[in-house]
């Protein structure tokens, strides 16, 4: 089968966690040394890059990834990846490790806890992705989760093929990246991503006040604010776009990767930043109710 990003050019590489996401649903968490029967379970593709790609494909942006799966990785949840047109040649097999799998516990009034089995992508993996020259093909690289060492060296690689790039550490930002290593990153990119608590955990460990301060070492910063909206902060000012409330709720897991695939599609197609805040809202909207 003909590759289908053969003829056209490529937008997006984003690097991180492409996962086995286990879903567990309950009535209510239970208190310790308690037990409560689970609802319904179900296993889904997920994980930030993972997710970021398959929704910004979904908007004809051309996309690849750079990850790590271990052992035991569906066979059905890769043929997703394919499906979706991405370019898989970043992706890496470790079967001497464990794949990466989240376990999601959600209960009926949309709570949940999450535990992550790092395998593949855990900190004593190896400190570099393999990558090669294609990378110079892309023109941004969006760095979400991951080991931070194998990450920047990566940032460095796309710098020096002259790929744009976004960092978007997530909730790792809160136990995995340290000051040091975070300031390259922020400061070596030209999109930093994070909703309120990671922007301000960012904030703390650069000492700096808050978003608008963080602007001397990035030119944007993209805020996610679930139920609020969101907020772009620039050099040139500040713009909210509030959130288009969901008719149905599936999951609210995955939403703010979906954000970021809408605002890319906008971005890509050379929107304004409000517009892209728009259509990032809107296609979080949409992946809530159940469009993947």
């Amino acid at each position: 089968m003909d590759d289908p990003l053969r003829n056209r050019p490529r937008d997006l590489l984003v690097a991180g966690h492409v996962n086995v996401d286990e879903f567990l649903q309950v009535a209510k968490f239970p208190p310790a040394d308690r037990t409560v029967p689970v609802i319904h379970r179900r296993t889904d593709l997920g994980g930030p890059a993972a997710n970021i790609a398959r929704s910004a494909s979904h908007y004809g942006v051309a996309c690849g990834l750079v990850a790590r799966l271990g052992a035991g990785f569906p066979t059905a949840l890769r043929a997703q990846l394919v499906r979706s047109g991405i370019d898989l040649r970043g992706v890496e097999s470790h079967g001497h490790r464990t794949t990466p799998t989240c376990y999601i516990v959600e209960d009926e009034r949309g709570g949940q806890r999450t535990f992550i089995d790092q395998g593949a992508m855990s900190d004593d993996a190896p400190t570099r992705f393999r990558t090669g020259p294609w990378i110079s093909e892309y023109s941004w690289l969006h760095v979400t989760t991951g080991p931070p060492t194998a990450l920047l060296a990566l940032q460095a690689a796309a710098r020096s093929s002259g790929l744009h790039v976004a960092a978007d550490p997530a909730q790792e930002s809160h136990y995995r990246w340290e000051a040091a290593p975070l300031r390259r990153l922020v400061g070596g990119s030209e999109i930093l991503w994070g909703n309120r608590s990671e922007i301000e955990r960012m904030s703390s460990l650069l000492r700096r006040s808050g978003p608008e301060a963080l602007l001397d070492l990035v030119p944007l910063i993209i805020r996610t604010e679930g139920s609020e909206g969101s907020t772009g902060f620039s050099r040139a000012g500040v713009i909210h776009v509030r959130a288009k409330k969901p008719r149905k709720m599936r999951s609210v897991v995955g939403a703010g990767d979906a954000f970021r695939g809408g605002f890319y599609a906008a971005w890509f197609a050379g929107q304004l930043l409000r517009e892209c805040l728009t259509a990032g809202q809107n296609s979080a909207t949409r992946w809530m109710e159940g469009a993947r």
